[in-house]
């Protein structure tokens, strides 16, 4: 789980209009970016839960990887990348990606690394979790399927990636949606108010060697928990749920995990081969390309309750959609919102 990183930002930024939506149901009120271009709605509407498998998942040797991912729609269309975040999978997008695919987008849903059939190609490698290795691999996935520039959607984890994405390889990104705002920032252990420090006890959970434990042992009932705790009004059955959960069964999942949150308290090192991209991150740099920021009213993870604070981090054109009654599993909960913001932003 993953929305605004535990550092808050001090900034007194502008904020954009938001516009109340119904999950799912077009956008009957137009949103108006920097560019005061009119957008709307073009995309059908769909029911959450409508689809609930892919094609058969495709594998390829990308960097240290072997990434398992979903392909869908004509190979020649402009892509789409979409980036699932903790402890979620790419059926968040089970939904979406159709709807995109029958626009015409190539979409490609990959499993991040520590999740579903993605697999390090030596053992040796480090089980890294340090978020700009994130990026790395979807750079390093982008040149093995000959992907030269895509517009990039996430959330959590997945929201994270493509924001550094966004800031380090800018000519690699045509356009964000980056749910839950702005995500990019360094370790620190710096005190938050106590109902602040309360909504991250599973970081200081997984802290522990007891968290460490208990996650490896408990992880389908942990994750399910998070679940619940991060989208209170998204009413999943335990089949849409196990579905995703075969994903944490990854062998590398506990240690990707663990070793992400630990490093985002300053507890473990990451890799000197990457210290480079942590100080170009280190500053909080703006984001230039094209960006649509998405969230859900009914969000139960820790977020930001508007833009206001990070809305300045975005320089290129820019618009802000709150979803009502949607949770932090955004894609999964309003998949027809999710999409339209992603062809919307491809315009923008």
């Amino acid at each position: 789980m993953d929305a605004i990183s535990r550092r808050r930002f001090a900034m007194a930024g502008l904020s954009a209009g938001v516009a109340m939506l119904a999950p799912g149901a077009p956008f009957a009120e137009a949103i108006r970016p920097l560019s005061s271009k009119v957008i709307l709605a073009d995309l059908p509407v769909i029911k959450p839960g409508t689809n609930t498998s892919f094609a058969p998942l495709k594998q390829i040797d990308a960097g240290l990887l072997n990434v398992g991912y979903a392909e869908a729609g004509p190979a020649n269309g402009p892509t789409v990348l979409l980036l699932h975040g903790w402890p979620y999978d790419i059926y968040s997008f089970a939904d979406a990606a159709p709807l995109l695919a029958a626009k015409g987008y190539r979409v490609i849903v990959p499993y991040l690394r520590g999740f579903g059939t993605t697999r390090f190609l030596s053992a040796d490698t480090m089980r890294n979790g340090q978020p700009s290795v994130f990026a790395l691999d979807t750079i390093a996935l982008m040149d093995a399927l000959n992907i030269p520039k895509a517009v990039i959607a996430g959330f959590d984890w997945g929201t994270r990636t493509a924001d550094i994405v966004a800031v380090l390889w800018p000519e690699r990104c045509k356009a964000l949606v980056s749910v839950s705002g702005y995500s990019v920032g360094v370790p620190t252990a710096i005190p938050q108010a106590p109902e602040v420090e309360r909504q991250w006890w599973y970081e200081f959970y997984f802290a522990t060697e007891q968290g460490r434990a208990g996650y490896a042992k408990n992880r389908h009932d942990f994750a399910k928990l998070i679940w619940r705790l991060a989208s209170p009004k998204w009413n999943f059955d335990d089949a849409v749920y196990d579905r995703s959960a075969v994903a944490f069964e990854n062998p590398d999942h506990v240690d990707i995990t663990i070793h992400n949150y630990r490093w985002r308290q300053g507890l473990v090192k990451g890799e000197a081969k990457y210290d480079e991209l942590e100080a170009r991150l280190a500053p909080a740099p703006t984001i230039k390309v094209p960006t649509i920021v998405l969230e859900g009213d009914a969000n139960g993870a820790p977020h930001l309750p508007d833009d206001k604070l990070y809305r300045q981090k975005f320089t290129g054109g820019y618009a802000f959609r709150m979803l009502s009654g949607i949770g932090h599993n955004l894609p999964q909960e309003a998949p027809a919102a999710f999409a339209q913001a992603v062809s919307d932003v491809d315009s923008l």
